[in-house]
């Protein structure tokens, strides 16, 4: 008898024990994201994503892998505003009733809605510019919304979830306080990229980013822009051209080489650099290229 009792106690005890610690599964599309979840759930979380940070996050093949990683996955997170196109193909593929579907959108502050879409205005986002990410005052929105997410999956959790997203944001508003007393100096210095990946960035630092490489969003820049932008490079006395990781940089370099500037790589995700293993790190890497290339 005695026995029989040690095996159904031992018995209920691993299911309560599977119960409590069974970890949320979350997959992001970008590794952003799930650089955000992992700070807020930390064990209680098994975390995976979809887009690399050296990878254009606006053009993703969709393979079979990705519809996997969401078939099992209790929820998952977008940057959203139309950034992820491909994402609803492996939300279908997927076959996840219960999947939770997570706009990290929601309640920011968006930029640049244009007035008028189509297809004379090239890849332009119907909702306004998407790389909301870039800003870290905007990541106090983001891990909210990902706090609610994860709270809907695990009530019980949510003053765990709290307590770390909260130390989360203290490290956050110091860092955020550093970065601005960094560029400081270079508050108000024009600059040029590639892509319009920093406009919120660019909004919270103080540069001013006067122009693009591409003449439009995803058109490749022609000969009569380049010539453009020379001209506009020497009149402003622009240092630098900021390309993301995965442009092909010789065409900025001709045009930088020819106007005396220079090219520089930002990363735009984590992962983006090697040195750009965290988000923290990923906004220490930005700045520092930036205060060494505008000096």
């Amino acid at each position: 008898m005695k026995v029989y009792k040690l095996i159904i106690t031992i018995f209920f005890s691993l299911i309560f024990l599977n119960h409590t610690f069974a970890a949320i599964k979350v997959v992001t599309t970008l590794p952003d994201l799930a650089d955000f979840t992992k700070a807020i759930g930390k064990e209680r979380v098994e975390v995976d994503f979809i887009v690399k940070g050296t990878q254009n996050p606006h053009y993703i093949e969709v393979k079979p892998s990705y519809m996997m990683k969401l078939r099992n996955a209790d929820v998952f997170l977008q940057i959203g505003m139309e950034l992820e196109l491909w994402a609803q193909q492996i939300i279908d593929g997927s076959r996840n009733s219960r999947l939770i579907i997570v706009d990290c959108s929601n309640n920011i502050e968006k930029l640049e809605i244009p007035s008028v879409v189509d297809a004379s205005q090239g890849d332009i986002h119907r909702y306004g510019n998407p790389h909301y990410w870039l800003d870290p005052m905007n990541v106090k929105i983001i891990m909210q919304t990902i706090l609610e997410a994860l709270v809907k999956v695990s009530p019980n959790d949510e003053k765990y979830f709290k307590e770390n997203m909260d130390n989360y944001l203290s490290e956050l508003n110091l860092k955020i306080a550093n970065w601005q007393k960094e560029l400081e100096p270079f508050n108000n210095s024009n600059v040029i990229t590639f892509h319009k990946s920093w406009a919120y960035f660019a909004k919270r630092f103080g540069l001013n980013v006067i122009d693009y490489i591409e003449p439009k969003p995803g058109i490749s820049p022609t000969p009569t822009h380049a010539l453009k932008l020379q001209k506009l490079i020497k009149e402003n006395q622009i240092k630098i051209i900021i390309v993301e990781p995965f442009y092909d940089d010789s065409v900025p370099k001709h045009i930088a080489a020819s106007a005396n500037a220079k090219v520089i790589r930002l990363a735009t995700s984590v992962g983006g650099v090697p040195d750009a293993d965290t988000y923290f790190n990923l906004i220490d890497y930005n700045v520092k290229m930036l205060k060494d290339n505008l000096k």
